[in-house]
């Protein structure tokens, strides 16, 4: 049966790691400076993101190897991404955000701990002591020239295993381009050549001159300043509301099995042949409906009350003509599902998950290319009642270097209430998911409850 993940025994408050060194990685070959342009996606998208890998111990890569092998990995991607090794900067001109490819330098950092990988527990369950194997910030000296676009920390364990923790700008990889960027690094690793050339060209995502906003985004933020008007004082912007709740936190469980009975559930039930039973679409239909559903407030008419869901959608393949699986930029734009709270509680399985269908499939190229401009006239955030982040298929943990493929691999995380995070079980054998919520306390029972009712009711 679908479960509340069980909280683990209490987790280690400190993993006792020390920086052993923090140093640059510079490309070895010299080049022109230039600047590299950045799509009005990427210009909203210029914050950090953290994310973990864990690796099991191998005795024939102890950590001193493997970690001076992912630093000549490093260097050897100069070439490919050379884009990495610079720093954003405001173009004071245009206002707008752009790479000054200026061989900068990639952080590097190595570290140990000391404890052993498994005295840190359930990998799954998020650990706020996890953030001492991400260096946010290199030290003084090293930031001279700005902060680096990316970040990669090692970190040793007693037994033999380690962390590879990186921070990378969201404005420079999408979760595909990231994927990729690790496949590549774990070939250079093995001294093979690439997996995939990567695509560089992000004016490939320029907005059309004139811009023609040719649909109405109720999925974006519309603020009244232009991008170019405002300056760094935007460049901190959050996505969402970033004032902090008082927030239960709490992880729900689906295994492939229960997975599979709610697609079976959501192809009985009566549909208008729109939607698309994956598994993603009938897991988000489920959360979608637990959580518009789960309000402290009082609401005596559910019709007046509506809900939109937000999540990302891949626009590789939706152009026209389609951009190469291997660009770099961030190729992905928000979608969104709407319904009033009573179709939500009321509807079949199947009407929801035709919904969240809607939404993906709205995303063609006319539609894309329609935000892209938006973003032109307007710095455009997403805006919904909540948004679904899902980690759950990347595939961050299919790279395979010398000593192995990553033992789990997870994002560093913040506990927010409006962002709902599905991302995998540890066991590759399962096709389960695990279902990040952080809620206030009384509407965490609402949405506890309300999950178990709808996992195994009709609906």
């Amino acid at each position: 049966m679908g479960t509340l993940y069980q909280v683990p025994p209490p987790l280690l408050q400190d993993l006792k790691v020390t920086i052993q060194d923090s140093s640059l990685i510079f490309s070895p070959k010299e080049s022109e400076e230039k600047t590299m342009f950045l799509s009005n996606i990427d210009q909203v998208l210029n914050f950090d993101v953290q994310t973990l890998h864990f690796f099991n111990p191998n005795p024939n890569f102890p950590p001193k190897i493997a970690f001076e092998k992912v630093k000549i990995a490093l260097q050897n991607l100069c070439v490919s991404y050379h884009f990495l090794f610079g720093r954003i900067k405001l173009n004071s001109k245009n206002g707008r955000f752009e790479i000054n490819c200026n061989n900068a330098g990639i952080g590097f950092v190595v570290a140990s701990s000391e404890h052993r990988m498994d005295e840190l527990g359930d990998l799954v369950y998020p650990n706020p002591s996890f953030e001492q194997l991400v260096t946010k910030k290199m030290d003084d000296t090293l930031e001279v020239n700005g902060h680096p676009l990316c970040i990669v920390q090692m970190t040793a364990f007693k037994c033999g295993g380690f962390a590879m923790g990186f921070l990378t700008n969201h404005a420079i990889f999408d979760g595909c381009s990231f994927k990729y960027f690790l496949q590549n690094l774990a070939a250079l690793a093995w001294d093979k050549p690439l997996q995939i050339v990567p695509c560089n060209e992000r004016t490939l995502l320029m907005a059309r001159d004139p811009p023609r906003v040719t649909f109405p985004h109720p999925e974006l933020l519309k603020l009244k300043i232009p991008i170019g008007q405002e300056g760094e004082s935007e460049q901190n912007c959050n996505v969402f509301d970033a004032i902090p709740h008082e927030l239960d936190f709490k992880i729900f469980g689906l295994s492939g099995k229960e997975i599979s009975n709610l697609k079976e559930k959501a192809k009985m039930g009566p549909t208008n042949g729109k939607g698309k039973v994956t598994g993603f679409n009938v897991v988000s239909a489920l959360v979608w409906r637990c959580k518009a559903l789960s309000f402290e407030e009082e609401v005596t008419n559910l019709t007046e009350r509506s809900s939109t869901m937000l999540f990302a959608v891949d626009i590789r393949s939706k152009l026209n003509p389609p951009l190469p699986p291997s660009f770099t930029g961030n190729a992905i734009l928000t979608a969104y599902a709407t319904t009033n709270c009573k179709k939500l509680e009321e509807a079949p399985l199947s009407e929801l998950v035709d919904l969240v269908t809607e939404g993906s499939t709205r995303m063609n190229d006319e539609y894309a290319r329609s935000a892209i401009d938006w973003g032109e006239l307007y710095k455009g955030f997403p805006h919904g009642e909540f948004l679904m982040s899902s980690w759950w298929r990347l595939g961050f943990d299919q790279a395979e270097y010398p000593w192995g493929k990553p033992k789990y691999c997870c994002p560093l995380v913040h506990h927010r209430k409006d962002i709902i995070l599905l991302f995998p079980d540890i066991d590759k054998s399962n096709d389960g998911v695990n279902i990040l919520v952080a809620l206030p306390h009384k509407e965490m029972a609402k949405f506890q409850g309300l999950f178990n009712k709808f996992l195994y009711s009709s609906l």
